[in-house]
């Protein structure tokens, strides 16, 4: 029976661009329609992640050929294409692993350990379980990947840099406005940092917060985590001007603001300063901006010089981490094959032990010579007779199966003895 064979479909911020990600990105509310198509297409094993910095489906199946070509179109009909190329990657068996650790350890995100991730992970979790598309290898997987991740939290400063860069924006946002319960804010856009900036801000006084972004579900999903409210497409302009802290995280790499608009904004404040965040990998923001009085632009280099966390530390920190991630995909798959072995082995002494038992109830059992020599022929039978069938019908595959038996029994070419 053919072995289930790990893969991963998908794109992320490295792979396509945010109207390509934003297209395909599945809502909580379309997951269980979503799953009933896997389902459908032969998928029982399989955890879908839609974030906004990507969509991608873990899944096992008998054919990873058959299986990365059916989540590549499902995925690319989401985006109302026939084919993406290589805007969707696709991962087999250890690379899907890694992949699966990375994404968990945060060394797959636009801001490289960020908390957010994990969470996000174990949330689609819990959804491919209530649509009862979890199998026993993507779940003992998944345990391996928490257990990864949490070591590279515990044993490494990756989780510091984007920590300290919301808290920088909580100081700066303080030393302009002063006691943040009064100060109104406005997300624009729904990418991770962004949120993380804006929950770090929530957590310490700024009640007021509300998102606007052009695509409803995916903006609906960061609202209901961040809890906060949506504001409507139509009120852009109010929505500026009324918000103190302007959080700009799309990375669409297009100006998310303009000058005019932030003149104008300013101008409806009466010349109230506005601070503006810039956490757009790439950055939203017109450079234009700053040239505006009463415009404070902070982006996520400005905010990490405040936090003294420098360049060279972070990929200090992203090395100790990755080190730990392929340590623990080597583990796992160490692990996973002397598991894997152990039933053959099982199977191997039961059948040996069968075969003695038959040997000693016939006439041979009293006579040692004789039992020993009839139990070396009959455990040998069967191979014997596999290895010349296999040499008629595949050479090359009766010449690796030799150095097989070689390797497990310790022989060597020729030996008689």
């Amino acid at each position: 029976m053919p072995v289930p064979i790990h893969v991963a479909v998908g794109a992320n911020h490295k792979s396509a661009p945010l109207d390509l990600r934003e297209q395909m990105f599945v809502s909580r509310e379309e997951t269980p329609a979503f799953y009933e198509i896997l389902k459908g297409r032969g998928f029982h094993d399989a955890l879908l992640l839609s974030t906004c910095d990507r969509v991608e489906v873990h899944a096992t199946h008998e054919s990873p050929a058959v299986a990365t070509g059916i989540l590549r179109d499902l995925l690319a009909s989401r985006a109302g294409a026939d084919d993406l190329g290589e805007r969707l990657y696709a991962l087999t068996d250890r690379a899907a692993m890694r992949q699966l650790f990375a994404i968990a350890a945060s060394l797959d995100s636009l801001v490289v350990g960020e908390p957010q991730v994990l969470g996000q992970l174990k949330e689609s979790h819990r959804r491919a379980v209530a649509a009862d598309m979890m199998g026993r290898t993507l779940e003992r997987r998944l345990q391996a990947v928490y257990g990864a991740a949490k070591r590279v939290r515990n044993e490494t400063r990756i989780g510091e840099r984007p920590v300290s860069i919301a808290s920088a924006a909580v100081e700066v946002a303080r030393d302009v406005h002063g006691d943040l319960t009064r100060v109104k804010g406005l997300l624009l856009g729904p990418g991770e940092a962004g949120e993380l900036i804006a929950g770090r801000l929530k957590r310490n006084g700024l009640t007021d917060l509300r998102l606007l972004h052009q695509r409803p579900a995916l903006a609906q999903s960061v609202a209901e985590r961040l809890e906060i409210t949506l504001a409507s497409a139509g009120d852009r302009e109010a929505e500026i001007a009324a918000a103190d802290v302007l959080i700009l995280s799309v990375g669409s790499g297009r100006h998310v603001v303009s000058r005019d608009e932030l003149e104008a904004a300013l101008k409806a404040r009466r010349r109230r300063p506005i601070f503006v965040i810039d956490a757009g990998v790439p950055p939203d923001a017109d450079p234009a901006i700053d040239q505006l009085d009463d415009i404070f632009l902070y982006n996520l280099d400005h905010l990490e010089r405040i936090a003294v966390t420098g360049r060279a530390g972070r990929e200090d920190e992203a090395a100790a981490a990755w080190a730990i991630v392929d340590q623990a995909v080597n583990d796992f798959f160490t692990d996973g094959a002397q598991r894997d072995a152990a039933p053959v082995v099982t199977a191997l002494r039961s059948h040996f032990e069968a075969v003695r038992q038959e040997v000693l109830s016939g006439k041979a059992g009293h006579q040692p010579d004789e039992a020993t020599r009839r139990l070396v022929n009959r455990l040998l039978h069967e191979p014997s007779e596999a290895l010349r069938s296999l040499a008629e019908t595949d050479p090359d595959a009766a010449v690796e199966a030799e150095k097989l038996l070689e390797r497990l029994f310790g022989l060597k070419a020729g030996d008689n003895s």
